[in-house]
């Protein structure tokens, strides 16, 4: 640190001091806060400021130390189905095929790195989103004002708040004049609070509620003041938020459980069909050797090297769409996870809202406007009922209008193609009011120029300032909450010209405050009056006011957010607003979203025990306010107890530790907290809410993609294994017509692109009109496996069977009865075996685009990456029987026309079997609904009656 003198004794003393706690603080008189953090009003020395440096370390929280290059990339290739394929590819070097050995290291290795590249891009996009504590800080240090680094404040540092200042650090306020702080990162409410110097009678039961401190992360939106620094670095609030965010242990993703049962079933089958061939080969009477070896590259044969990248290529494709879309995925198996998502834990403030507080309604006496656009975009309009307003009418708003335009200090500027408010948000939705109605601050300003301010201070809970007329006489203007302006005013300006402010009109006025504050509106009134000169004292100056009208403010609902709630509903997903608002506030922005609001529960109304709570959250709880950072937390505990698989969104500080803990964190990019974002596995870059529901719509045609590519290549193990099943139960009469080379041309050759192809299937136009899957529901259930090793595979394997006499035939003029032959025709039947299977694969990759919906139905140009694919899968087929050296080493002899045209048969055939046993299927289901009418199946607590047809 800058500035650091020779360390004495009292110097390390001075370092080492106890910490009072912050709540202490907030009791503690202005003049006895210096003695208890060992300071003055003059600040720190250097050599005082460098002890405690020394001795706490800087004000920074350290991120969360990650794997590391080298660890991140291990854990790649070191899971399950990694394992297995390390496995496979020993078995490979043993069984003295060492080219295949090689291959499934290769697919490995390759497929690590490349899960390990995506997520370090996201990572590295995550941390160049703005920082959030300030790079620096003014100060007070041996009696001079100095700007340092805010890495650099020590706990007695005297900081100097201003406008518009970050704060970065936790302290003690000693000075107000007018200090209002937003505290929304911490407590998720966007409303600016007053601060004040005085000590409280009693320190509240928690520390972000005393209106004496200041908490890093926050900003000052008005006033000024001087602050003692209590805390630093991880001793801050947001230090403590930050280390429970790391304490908090994620369970294992859905998709990461059913990976590793897929890994066991596909593994224990190839285990069964090895010991199965060992056995055979032995009772042949083939030595223990030779037979072990068979055995070993039967098991190697029948795992799916082709699975593993084709899994992690279609995260990265569903995590490719979503980025095109507005959010980035952080981790690759999020994609899926957002798929199985039942309930999303949404925070409110910049997400259900927009974080930028906007005038949405105008009351005049006996009219009430309404106001078009949202945000800080000066785009929108004022209303009458449904229409513009007249000239007329457009003039009896104009005195309110100069009210709010003269009334501020804040500025509204475009900046990287967004509004944005730099002051009080207040006062800009004010100012963005004013331009809507056609009047500009500069022009009122130069018309009424202003010669005074009596700034806002929690007594008078209003400001006013002074304006000079062209008639030499001087205008007030004031603005404040109702309560304080009514008493201060005794007439109102009607339609009409002014009127005294009798008990009727003050009724009158109440009564549109009320209808404001039920809609969940800030209310601001504004009045003015007329001297003849300028008032020395506010006192002077806020009497005998004339009411101008009411303003009403929120922090509105984004535009797109109640489709989106909607399609949430349509799809089986409960959608659960949980904020630190108020919660009359959080009841209007819950009806005003679409939620189906019939109470709110506040947070220190959650029962203690964690069964009771996931209990009540199993009721039709849809909004909690109030809610403290630890409560959120046990909300996506509680609801994953109950088998619910929670997204929770947020983008403050506060909202990180229930980021980590839930299935699916999502962070704002925009306006979220590095923190949050850290916390995060999805971060939605422009923050709109909608894109949740398009990550859930990718997350599901993702999952449903992974069976389909699951379905595919699982098939042409079957008829892969047959010709060895054939082999071995005929004594070796009929001869084994397809090699392990063969079968790694399959698995890694010609089905690889076609599998990656059924993995970027788009979504479906019914995706999101179905409930989510249970829990229980497995990615290799019963069904898939049915079809793929109980109907597909067989007729695969009775396709490629089937080549062996019709090569036989054709090649060596075979008919039945006599034996098969060997030599240069058993060369011609096995590459007719292993061509019938690349075949069967091309009908079996159109058939497979739909799980029970006929794939003729299915539009053929909705994955053209498919047709791609299948196009180069053939041309491959093409070029390992006809081009001279590659096919010597698959063992391959060229075909002619007429050995082809019983090959190609195979795709068509197995797609006409596949469609007629789709069609049976349908009409089975469509019968069983006949006959149970009005069956319904319950949806948790949200949502559709039953489930749409699944594709």
């Amino acid at each position: 640190m800058s500035g650091a003198g020779p360390e004495t004794e009292e110097d390390r003393q001075d370092g080492r001091f106890d910490r009072p706690a912050l709540g202490e603080l907030s009791t503690t008189p202005v003049g006895a806060v210096f003695a208890a953090m060992r300071t003055t009003p003059q600040g720190l020395d250097p050599a005082q400021a460098s002890a405690r440096y020394r001795a706490d370390g800087p004000n920074t929280i350290p991120a969360p130390r990650g794997r590391g290059l080298i660890r991140g990339l291990l854990a790649q290739i070191s899971h399950l189905f990694a394992l297995m394929l390390w496995l496979a590819a020993g078995l490979a070097f043993v069984a003295g095929m060492p080219e295949l050995g090689w291959a499934v290291i290769v697919v490995v290795v390759v497929n690590g790195g490349f899960s390990f590249v995506q997520e370090h891009r996201a990572e590295r996009a995550t941390r160049a989103l703005a920082a959030l504590l300030p790079e620096r800080a003014s100060v007070v240090r041996g009696g001079r004002r100095a700007e340092v680094s805010a890495s650099e404040l020590v706990r007695g540092d005297v900081v100097l708040l201003r406008e518009g200042d970050a704060i970065s650090a936790d302290a003690r306020i000693v000075t107000s004049h007018g200090l209002e702080v937003e505290h929304s990162v911490l407590t998720g409410e966007s409303q600016p609070l007053p601060r004040t110097a005085e000590p409280l009678a009693e320190p509240p039961p928690d520390p972000v509620d005393a209106p004496n401190l200041v908490f890093a992360g926050t900003h000052v939106t008005r006033g000024s003041g001087t602050a003692v620094v209590a805390a630093t670095g991880q001793a801050t609030r947001l230090g403590g938020i930050s280390r429970m965010t790391g304490e908090v242990v994620r369970r294992p993703s859905p998709l990461h459980q059913q990976l590793n049962r897929t890994v066991r079933v596909v593994g224990a089958l190839a285990l069964v069909a090895g010991l199965a061939f060992l056995s055979v080969s032995l009772s042949m009477g083939m030595d223990l050797g030779d037979a072990f070896v068979f055995a070993m590259g039967v098991i190697v044969a029948l795992v799916p090297e082709g699975l593993l990248p084709t899994f992690t290529l279609s995260l990265a494709r569903g995590a490719t769409r979503m980025a095109e879309r507005g959010a980035l995925v952080r981790h690759l198996e999020a994609v899926e996870t957002l798929g199985a998502t039942t309930v999303i834990c949404t925070d409110k403030t910049g997400t259900i809202t927009a974080n930028e507080m906007t005038a949405v309604a105008l009351w005049l006496p006996g009219r009430t406007y309404s106001v078009t656009g949202w945000g800080y975009d000066p785009g929108g309009t004022i209303l009458l009922g449904e229409r513009p307003l007249a000239a007329r009418e457009r003039s009896e708003l104009a005195p309110l209008l100069r009210a709010a335009a003269l009334c501020g200090d804040a500025r509204v500027e475009l900046r990287a193609e967004r509004w944005r408010c730099a002051g009080d948000p207040t006062e800009g939705a004010l100012l963005v009011l004013a331009r809507k109605g056609g009047v500009e601050r500069e022009a009122a300003e130069r018309g009424s120029p202003r010669i005074a301010e009596f700034p806002f201070d929690s007594d008078r809970r209003r400001m006013s300032t002074v304006h000079m007329l062209p008639s030499g006489s001087v205008e007030v203007v004031a603005k404040g909450s109702p309560e304080s302006i009514l008493p201060a005013c005794t007439s109102l300006l009607r339609a009409g010209g002014p009127a005294k402010l009798d008990g009727a009109g003050e009724r009158e006025l109440l009564s549109g405050v009320d209808r404001m504050a039920v809609r969940g509106l800030r209310v601001i009134a504004f009045a003015r009056r007329e001297l003849p000169k300028p008032p020395a004292t506010a006192a002077a100056a806020e009497r005998e006011l004339q009411l101008l009208g009411l303003v009403g403010l929120a922090d509105p609902v984004r535009p797109e957010v109640p489709d989106a709630i909607a399609r949430c509903r349509r799809a089986g997903i409960r959608v659960v607003m949980v904020t630190g608002d108020h919660p009359a506030t959080a009841m209007a922005v819950g009806r005003e979203a679409g939620l189906p609001v019939e109470s709110v529960m506040l947070g220190s109304e959650l029962p203690d025990d964690d069964r009771a709570l996931a209990e009540l959250l199993g009721t039709h709880v849809s909004v909690l306010a109030r809610v403290t950072p630890e409560q959120k937390l046990r909300i996506a505990q509680a609801l994953q107890t109950r088998g619910e698989v929670v997204a929770m969104t947020g983008d403050g500080v506060n909202d990180a530790p229930a980021l980590r803990q839930a299935d699916i964190g999502v962070a704002m990019g925009r306006s979220g907290t590095d923190v949050a974002r850290r916390a995060a596995d999805l971060v939605l870059l422009d923050d709109n809410f909608a894109h949740i529901v398009e990550a859930v719509e990718e997350g599901r045609a993702t999952f449903d993609n992974m069976r389909r590519f699951l379905t595919y290549v699982l098939t042409s193990n079957v008829p892969e294994l047959a010709p060895f099943l054939a082999w071995a139960l005929s004594g070796g009469s009929i001869p084994l017509a397809l090699t392990v080379l063969q079968i790694l041309a399959v698995d890694l050759g010609t089905d690889l692109l076609p599998a990656l192809a059924l993995g970027g299937e788009p979504p479906h136009s019914n995706v999101m009109m179905r409930r989510p899957r249970s829990a229980g529901e497995r990615l290799l259930d019963r069904a898939t496996l049915l079809r793929a090793y109980g109907f597909l595979g067989p007729l695969e394997a009775m396709a490629a069977l089937a080549m062996i006499p019709a090569g036989a035939a054709l090649a060596a003029g075979w008919r039945p009865g006599q034996a098969l032959p060997a030599g240069p025709a058993l060369s011609t039947m096995s590459t007719m075996v292993w061509a019938a299977i690349v075949m069967a694969q091309v009908g079996n990759g159109i058939a497979c685009r739909s799980r029970s919906g006929s794939a003729l139905r299915t539009a053929p140009l909705g994955n053209r990456l498919l047709l791609a694919a299948m196009a180069i899968e053939v041309a491959t087929m093409l070029a390992l029987v006809n081009v001279p050296g590659i096919r010597d080493v698959f063992g391959h002899s060229p075909l002619g026309l007429a050995e082809w045209a019983v090959v190609v048969l195979a795709a068509p055939t197995l797609l006409f079997a596949e469609e007629l046993r789709k069609l049976a299927s349908r009409r089975r289901g469509g019968a069983g609904r006949a006959r149970r009418p009005g069956r319904v199946v319950g949806l948790r607590s949200t949502g559709p009656a039953g489930p749409a047809p699944r594709t």
